[in-house]
């Protein structure tokens, strides 16, 4: 069914039904996504998978009648927030550096539409949302964004200009259900969401909305049904759907959920025998006659011959613990392929040189290889659109936009050995300088005044180059 046949339908919840038919994946189930990442709702704190426990209290009774007593004691419940700290690691390795835009502009206009594209991106600080994005789709499989244009007369384009272009997110996280509408070849013909926002009767209302690449629709929810709300639907100029959509086949952490579950209980066990065993227990065999006082030097306990008194020991057990622990905490890094750059685990190391580093995070650089599966499409998607609103702002650069190639370019975070990266350069520039003297002053930071710097340094060599003939004299 093509789009206008949709629209054509009779009934509304018919266009919206089939609207919400071509996803192509499941909804993701945003009751699981956080209950992963948030520690406070996972199966350790909950009090029926794990029930605090009855213990039975003695109650001194003659007649020995009397049912007993209990009470409840509270078990020890250690969550973890490992799933969160996982996304978070993915999603600085993704983009921790910022995103580059690689073109070679043949003229003055493709220079600039590359500088008006960079503008827009560095006004909507592009790098946050990309993490954004990232930290969506990792944590709730999907994310959307939305381009669309603001009117305010402006020249930060580089030319005039009735709009500024905006971005808003859409994300499972925020409430948003989102119906990407797919055809049998995977091409995206139109973008809807689901969403409810509180009015000013503090009264829930659930909207649903639809990009096509001509028009955007807007349907309220009332008593009757779905209506088609004031003043829509509206022109889309661009021609082309302004959504861009990413998404991945399943949580970032789904495959290690269970892992982390079963260290939860695992170390809150432990912690449970931990505070019964604490305390040094004695084991007394036959009888024993008297006790020393609490803080006396020199005690002696007195027993019957044959009694016996010792601490009883836990030797072989916290072993055990202490191997499935670091087995649980290495498989769960290693099938993320999320680095362990903890304090204790990198205090160790001592200077490393580039190579050693890249090695140490090559895990992580080739999980941002297989992401770059979905945001290289994601992100020249994004470029697409707002070379089309470029287009649309100013007119003369309508054949241009059209040809000019900008390609964006995902650079994993790295930490880098400088003195390794210098001599790399030395070495490709013939062991001859890359930066000049001034640059070098400026990039010490040493001083608030380079410029003056560089000037007294060079004042000074002047000085020592100079000198004077014959035997020099004072004027007193």
């Amino acid at each position: 069914m093509t789009i206008q046949e949709i629209f054509k339908q009779e009934s509304v919840d018919k266009i919206i039904q089939e609207l919400k038919s071509r996803r192509n994946m499941q909804l993701p189930d945003t009751d699981k996504a956080r209950k992963a990442l948030e520690p406070e709702l996972h199966n350790i704190m909950n009090r029926v998978k794990r029930p605090d426990k009855k213990v039975r209290v003695d109650v001194d009774d003659d007649d020995n009648k009397k049912a007993p007593e209990y009470r409840t004691e509270n078990v020890a419940r250690i969550k973890l927030a490992i799933q969160k700290l996982i996304v978070k690691r993915a999603v600085s390795f993704c983009f921790g550096n910022p995103v580059l835009y690689n073109a070679t502009p043949e003229s003055d206009n493709d220079m600039l539409i590359l500088n008006a594209l960079k503008r827009i991106l560095n006004d909507n600080k592009s790098n946050s949302v990309n993490r954004k994005v990232a930290r969506s789709i990792f944590g709730y499989k999907e994310c959307a964004e939305l381009w669309y244009p603001v009117e305010k007369p402006n020249s930060i384009y580089g030319f005039q200009s009735k709009f500024k272009l905006r971005c808003a997110l859409f994300s499972p996280a925020h409430g948003d259900t989102l119906y990407p509408y797919f055809d049998d070849t995977g091409d995206m013909l139109a973008f809807s969401r689901a969403f409810s926002k509180k009015e000013d009767d503090e009264k829930n209302v659930d909207y649903f909305e639809t990009y096509t690449d001509t028009e955007h629709w807007l349907w309220v929810r009332t008593e009757s049904g779905y209506e088609v709300a004031e003043g829509y639907p509206k022109e889309i100029a661009i021609g082309k759907i302004p959504v861009v959509y990413g998404f991945q086949e399943q949580f970032e952490t789904q495959d290690v959920d269970s892992l982390i579950d079963r260290l939860e209980t695992l170390l809150s066990n432990f912690a449970d025998t931990n505070d019964y065993h604490a305390s040094p227990k004695l084991f007394v065999t036959g009888t024993i006659q008297g006790w020393a006082k609490k803080g006396e030097s020199g005690a002696v306990i007195q027993g019957e011959e044959g009694s016996k008194m010792e601490y009883v020991s836990w030797s072989h057990a916290p072993e055990s613990v202490k191997l499935e622990i670091e087995t649980l905490l290495r498989m769960i890094y290693t099938i993320t392929q999320t680095p362990d750059i903890s304090f204790d685990a990198v205090k160790g190391l001592g200077a490393m040189s580039g190579i050693s580093l890249k090695l140490l995070f090559m895990d992580a650089h080739l999980k941002v290889q297989d992401k770059k599966e979905i945001f290289d499409e994601y992100l020249q998607r994004r470029v697409n659109v707002i070379k089309a609103f470029i287009r649309r702002f100013n007119v003369a650069l309508e054949s241009e936009c059209e040809e000019l190639d900008i390609e964006p370019e995902i650079t994993p975070y790295m930490l880098t050995s400088e003195i390794d990266e210098l001599n790399y350069w030395l070495t490709a520039n013939g062991n001859k300088a890359v930066i000049s003297h001034e640059e070098s002053i400026e990039k010490a930071g040493l001083t608030n005044k380079p410029q003056d710097t560089y000037a007294k340094i060079l004042e000074q060599q002047e000085q020592e180059r100079s000198f004077v003939i014959g035997e020099p004299y004072n004027n007193e």
